[in-house]
């Protein structure tokens, strides 16, 4: 039951078993050449796992399965503490079983029993999450995760409204394809699109590499249908209401912990006469960053637009681009005064034609204005070919002993500058001073950040590092663990949202106080238990962290 669902899915790492991205030897020496050559840890089979995977504790029923291979593919999600663990082998925690429920109806029955049982449940969408949102907890009850991939069809159109219904399972892919067929889009594309969902995207309140066309999916959800202990809550497809706090607003960023999001009502739009994407590259990061701030508050009809830092830039030529295409691309810009520190800028324009030539040529001033040059849409087009492959390369970086990792914040244009350079900093420098044994590789830590999504007041910023992997996973969890909470720490501190875009989970719990204020945080705590007294909902994430008064000592103890 539901194995076959995922038989093309890798069981310990990112997306489908047959796809891959593979460096080129230009990259491979790049890698090995910036931080030291790397000796990869021993990796653990499905079998060996397997064998770990205790016994259910809950009964045999037909509402779930209790299959031990289908509980360890929905163990961990994509947050390195979860890689670590699927390499390893050493999961420690698994659901005691996993369902796959059809229909709003099947999610009321499970809900019943688990109210009357006292189980937990984890809702599960694509298992994309990054920052531990379905790992379970240690509980003395039995744990059921519930996986939404059936229910995964377009429900209603509403051509008048624009307003399409669906099942709150569907991964995106799927979804485009059926709207599509309709002659419409949602126009959501994270970079996970290709293996998350819907529902997983509303509850994390998620941001498509096109937001700045098409909006978050806050501005994309307009109503639904939730499952709550107590009974179905149904949210209306209000255009506004100026009726009270929005409780629509609650469901987003929820993380499970009101219930499981069945139907998902969104905001869709016709299908655009043309799209395309280009690249630019500006002087330096200061010219690319006052770039993107005056296309933006100039309300530029832009879909998207994104600023790679010099770092970043340097690192994708390499590992995209051979020694030829480099030096070609290197000699065109240095004839037009942009060298070596310059910064990759990759721009969408969708609409209908004479709109985009207008958009395009407006575009093309505020790059220059700020002398950088623009390249048009070739490289745009390998941008948009490999948009969502990213994160494959994480296998092939494994492979050569080294381990990758993201953070992401949003702050005011006032503070782009300035707050990227202290997160680069505190992650370069953040082994420098590590306790290892005398064999640990050198702890280099190879950082780059880009501008992702832009507002008229700030910017999200996107922040990728690479460190080798020490000689044992403690010793490597050990490594994430001091970059991951230094630096997250240093975020809440300097006026950055702790998550732009991957939610709180887990990993992130414990600086959600430092963002709010205790007082906002217990009173959102003290809503959500209203609809779970007994904490059986998603326990351990979001509002389950460190309390506010032991934030600085977290910080210390994980240094």
């Amino acid at each position: 039951m539901g194995k076959s669902q995922q038989d093309n899915r890798q069981w310990n790492g990112w997306g489908d078993r047959e796809k891959s991205l593979a460096l080129t030897a230009d990259g491979a020496s790049f890698i090995t050449e910036t931080l030291g050559l790397a000796t990869p840890l021993p990796v653990a089979t499905l079998d060996e796992v397997l064998a770990k995977v205790p016994r259910s504790r809950l009964d045999k029923s037909e509402l779930y399965t209790c299959d031990a291979e289908v509980r360890v593919r929905h163990a961990r999600g994509q947050s390195l503490p979860d890689w670590l663990a699927m390499k390893s082998g050493e999961f420690n925690l698994f659901p005691d079983g996993v369902a796959f429920p059809r229909s709003s109806e099947d999610i009321r029955i499970l809900m019943a029993e688990a109210k009357e049982q006292g189980w937990q449940l984890i809702p599960y969408g694509g298992g994309t999450s990054v920052v531990g949102h379905i790992t379970p907890t240690v509980s003395d009850k039995p744990v059921l995760t519930i996986s939404m991939g059936k229910m995964n069809r377009l429900l209603d159109l509403d051509r008048v409204d624009q307003i399409a219904t669906f099942g709150a399972g569907v991964k995106g892919p799927f979804l485009e394809s059926q709207l599509q067929a309709q002659g419409f889009t949602l126009g959501h594309f994270p970079q996970s699109f290709e293996l998350s969902t819907l529902g997983g995207w509303v509850v994390t309140r998620s941001s498509g590499q096109q937001s700045l066309g098409y909006g978050r999916i806050e501005n994309l959800f307009a109503g639904g249908e939730i499952e709550t202990f107590e009974g179905k809550v149904e949210i209306p497809t209000l255009p506004a209401s100026s009726a009270g706090p929005d409780w629509r607003q609650l469901v987003l960023g929820s993380e499970g912990h009101l219930g499981i999001l069945t139907e998902a009502k969104v905001r869709v739009s016709r299908l655009p006469e043309e799209e395309f994407f280009g690249v630019g590259f500006m002087p330096n990061w200061q010219q690319g960053i006052a770039c993107a701030r005056e296309a933006v508050q100039l309300g530029l009809p832009l879909s998207m637009l994104r600023v790679s830092n010099s770092i970043e830039t340097h690192t994708q030529l390499y590992l995209s681009a051979n020694q030829t295409q480099r030096h070609w691309l290197a000699k065109l810009l240095s004839l037009k005064g942009v060298g070596d520190d310059k910064c990759m800028l990759v721009y969408g324009i969708t609409g209908d034609k004479k709109s985009n030539k207008q958009s395009y040529k407006r575009l093309k001033a505020v790059i220059s204005q700020f002398n950088g040059v623009n390249t048009g849409q070739s490289l745009g087009k390998k941008w948009a070919h490999k948009r969502f492959a990213f994160p494959y390369l994480r296998e092939t970086l494994w492979q050569m002993g080294y381990a990758i990792d993201t953070l992401e914040t949003a702050t005011n244009w006032s503070n782009i500058a300035p707050l990227t350079e202290k997160i680069e900093q505190s992650l370069r420098e953040g082994l420098a001073d590590s306790s290892e044994s005398p064999d640990a590789p050198q702890s280099k830590v190879h950082v780059f950040s880009h501008l992702s999504h832009l507002y008229s007041d700030g910017a999200s910023i996107y922040t990728t590092y690479l460190f080798p992997v020490s000689g044992t996973y403690e010793e490597t969890y050990a490594r994430w663990q001091r970059l991951k909470s230094t630096t997250s720490k240093l975020i809440v501190e300097s006026s950055g949202t702790i998550s732009h875009q991957h939610g709180v989970g887990g990993d992130h719990a414990a600086y959600l106080v430092r963002e709010k204020g205790e007082r906002v945080v217990d009173s959102l705590q003290n809503y959500f238990n209203a609809f779970d007294p007994k904490g059986q909902l998603n326990p351990g994430k979001l509002f389950k962290g460190i309390p506010a008064k032991s934030l600085q000592s977290h910080g210390k103890q994980d240094q």
